[in-house]
Formats: structure tokens, C-alpha cells, sequence
């Protein structure tokens, strides 16, 4: 089978561990050349440490996805190194759950500026290079929490249906020059459940997660399947979730 994956320069956010670390490693497996942006400055290394190690070819950068410099430098870091992008993954998420009649405002804009903003962020820093190029595809990494919307999950449920919008457009307005595809995942072990600070529901969270999680490499492949199609056929949605998820 040919390998559409290999050459293919890719820029990843939230790759420093989880789904976006596993993703990496596998797109770097099968011959993808990456760049990787998180703001831990460690964890990345690392990561790019051991794609090289395995024959792989990677870079990084430390990239806070609610600053839009930072996305584009992660962009201009990809054509410096690598002459051009052909995919954007923009998979830097994060949830604060809580019952709307709690009003945790600093946890709804932290969400804004990350789920949402943040995507927003990568799509116009990669929009120019894939309008140069005349192709490129835009891979989103949504949840499932956003198709069965559960108490304490509104508004993180609400900020991941912004972006399964937004993505539906983009793949609209594309007119062939552009690729979309969202994803989204269900439980996935990850340290994504250790980020919410509501302490009772962090506990629950755990719980179920630490039962029924899949490993962060389902999502990779995914991922890998959307990006291996060829040019003109566009993977749209893909829900990636245990079995014995409700």
C-alpha cells in the first residue's frame, strides 16, 4: 500500500504527551516530518528526542495555543526547516467541569482561549501556507462530550461543538483546495482528567477514565487514516471512544 504519510510535514500542538504525543510518534513512524509545540519545554524535548532516535525526523517549539505569535511561529519554524506545512492538528484541549449555576468564569474563558481561540489560532497560521501551496488539511481534535451533553460538561461540551462547527465551514468554504477533519475522542488515557481542578468531579472522572480508557495510540491512528486518504477524498467526522463508553 503506498504511504501517503511519508514526506508530509505536520504541525502538532498539546503534543507533549497524550494524543498528541502518541500521534507524533506514529505519523514520524511512517515517515511524517513534525513539529511540535506545548509549553512544557521538557516533555518536548523528549518527545523529539526519541522520534530521532527511532529514525524519525522532528522538531519543536514551546507554544501557548491562546497566543497567536505562537502558532505562527511554530508555521514559519515548518517552512524554515522543512519548505513548506501540509497539516495543522490542533489538539491542545482542556476542560473545567462545573454546574453552570457555579459560575466558574475563569474556567469558561480558560476554555474559550484554548479550545476555541486556540484552534481559531492554528487555522489563520496555517491558512497562508496552505493557500500558497494550494492544498493542506486541517485536522481538529474535538470530544465526545460535545454530541452527548451531560451536566457539569455545558460549557467544555459547548466550546467543542464551536469548533465541530467551525470546521464544518472551513470544509465548506473549501471548495477542494483544503482538507477537514474532525475527531473526537471518548475517554483516552491521558492526563487530560488530572487538569480539572473540581476536585469531586476530577475524583469521578479518574475513576471511570482509570476503567474504560483506550490507549492515546487509537487516536493516533485516527488521525494517521484521515492523513493517509488520498488528495481528493476528505475524511470529515470520526468518533474514536471504548466500546463500553454510554
Amino acid at each position: 500500500m503506498e504511504n501517503r504519510i511519508a514526506g508530509k510535514v505536520v504541525v502538532i500542538t498539546g503534543a507533549s504527551s497524550g494524543i498528541g504525543k502518541a500521534t507524533a510518534e506514529l505519523l514520524a513512524s511512517r515517515g511524517a516530518k513534525v513539529v511540535l509545540g506545548a509549553r512544557r519545554t521538557e516533555q518536548l524535548e523528549m518527545v523529539v528526542r526519541s522520534i530521532r532516535q527511532n529514525g524519525g525526523e522532528a522538531i519543536h517549539a514551546v507554544a501557548d495555543v491562546t497566543k497567536r505569535q505562537d502558532l505562527e511561529n511554530m508555521v514559519a519554524l515548518a517552512r524554515e526547516h522543512f519548505g513548506h506545512l501540509d497539516v495543522m492538528i490542533s489538539n491542545a484541549g482542556i476542560a473545567q467541569l462545573y454546574r453552570m449555576e457555579q459560575t466558574d468564569v475563569e474556567g469558561w474563558e480558560q476554555m474559550i482561549d484554548v479550545n476555541i481561540k486556540g484552534t481559531l489560532y492554528g487555522i489563520a497560521a496555517a491558512m497562508p501556507e496552505f493557500l500558497r501551496n494550494g492544498s493542506g488539511h486541517f485536522v481538529n481534535i474535538i470530544s465526545t462530550a460535545g454530541i452527548a451533553i451531560v451536566p457539569t460538561m455545558g460549557v467544555y461540551a459547548g466550546t467543542k461543538n464551536a469548533v465541530r462547527t467551525i470546521s464544518e465551514a472551513l470544509r465548506q468554504e473549501s471548495e477542494g483546495r483544503w482538507r477537514v477533519t474532525g475527531i473526537s475522542p471518548g475517554y483516552v488515557a491521558t492526563e487530560f482528567v488530572s487538569n480539572i481542578k473540581n476536585d469531586a468531579i476530577r475524583s469521578a472522572s479518574q475513576e471511570t477514565a482509570d476503567k474504560i480508557s483506550i490507549p492515546p495510540e487509537a487516536i493516533a491512528r485516527a488521525v494517521a487514516y484521515a492523513i493517509s486518504q488520498p488528495q481528493n477524498v476528505d475524511v470529515g467526522d470520526i468518533v474514536v471512544r471504548p466500546s463500553v463508553q454510554g
